[in-house]
């Protein structure tokens, strides 16, 4: 069962993710449009943004007694759930500020405000009062100090700084997109939305919407493109020697995925699950639209997908649907950071915590 749909909803995610830093230039061919996105998004020296996840919709249809109350209690916090992420990025010299917001719903309804500062290689994270933790009063509200070079010692890890090279990680998005989006044909699933009819939020000023669409129609040969076209070319990219270091990624195990991916045996699998696919996943909608303004920068992207997996051998349907954003401001201009580099007592280093914590119990 695993195996039947677990790979079509992973294809679906892995399309939303790498499309979604996507800009266009001018009124240009919406499949071009996109294709020349991550090449306009390289040069985003700076910048505020929001993100948001909402789950809409999460249900278990199965036979009576084959759910828990454990379930059913996890279901009822998620549905209508959603997580924000507002921030500020700079590149020179690196410093990104974000502020986590989890909102759950529900009979157990609460919610987590987690902002964040990192800065070349320090990340501080502010402790967050949390209802069913409870935590001493000394440290909530302040922010703990990481060095992640520091911690990657403890663990006997060999830090890598690559991976906190915001350039190379723009870089792998461009060629990964431009490989992905070469692959599939533009009057199947590309379009252009006029900016009057794409919903966008107010103040949102777009020249160009486009939007790319996968249906229950398409799914079938979607994934197929997937599989079968773009991944070992996305695989030939990541063994590229900068983004191995970066993604620390071992070129044997990306031969070996390779040549696993492009096995008789795993095509002749591949192939049968394909072919039951519509006993296993039904794709009601799944629509991500990225507008473009007029200086061809990424203002706002939205993604909708509602699907249902389904196994007609447990007899169960779970039903997912979700809509998520990005939006894009001050683009290149001078950052304004709210929260700032924490100092003096508002930080409380690793050692202090783990002392606080080896003292809970006078609390």
């Amino acid at each position: 069962m695993i195996k039947k749909w677990g790979l079509s909803a992973a294809a679906l995610l892995l399309t939303a993710a790498v499309i979604l830093p996507g800009c266009a230039s001018k009124e240009q061919a919406p499949k071009e449009a996109l294709k020349s996105a991550a090449t306009k998004a390289m040069t985003m020296t700076s910048y505020e943004m929001q993100s948001k996840l909402t789950v809409n919709n999460l249900t278990i249809d199965a036979p009576a007694g084959e759910t828990d109350g454990t379930t059913g209690m996890v279901l009822n916090m998620l549905k209508n759930a959603d997580i924000s992420v507002n921030g500020v990025y700079q590149a020179d010299p690196r410093q990104t500020e974000l502020t986590l917001v989890l909102n759950l719903k529900g009979d157990m309804a609460m919610t987590f405000n987690i902002p964040m500062v990192m800065t070349g290689e320090t990340l501080y994270v502010k402790i967050p009062s949390i209802p069913l933790l409870p935590l001493p009063e000394t440290i909530v509200g302040k922010f703990l100090k990481m060095d992640l070079k520091e911690l990657a010692e403890q663990e006997g890890v060999e830090f890598n700084p690559d991976s906190l090279d915001t350039k190379k990680a723009q870089d792998l998005t461009n060629e990964v997109l431009s490989t992905l989006l070469g692959e599939y044909d533009e009057k199947t699933y590309f379009s252009d939305v006029k900016p009057k009819d794409a919903a966008l939020p107010e103040g949102v000023e777009a020249n160009q919407v486009v939007r790319f669409e996968v249906t229950n129609n398409n799914v079938k040969e979607a994934i197929t493109i997937l599989v079968n076209n773009a991944l070992p070319k996305i695989i030939d990219i990541l063994s590229k020697e900068e983004y191995k270091e970066m993604l620390q990624i071992d070129e044997a195990d990306l031969a070996k995925a390779k040549e696993e991916l492009q096995s008789s045996e795993t095509r002749a699998e591949f192939d049968k699950s394909l072919a039951d696919l519509g006993n296993y996943l039904t794709v009601n909608k799944f629509q991500l639209n990225t507008a473009v303004n007029k200086d061809d920068f990424p203002v706002y992207q939205d993604l909708l997908m509602d699907i249902v997996v389904k196994d007609p051998e447990q007899g169960q349907n779970v039903s997912l649907s979700l809509t998520g954003s990005n939006q894009y401001s001050k683009i290149n201009e001078k950052p304004t950071f709210t929260i700032g580099i924490p100092e003096g007592e508002n930080v409380i280093t690793m050692e202090e915590l783990q002392q606080q914590f080896g003292g809970m119990s006078t609390y």
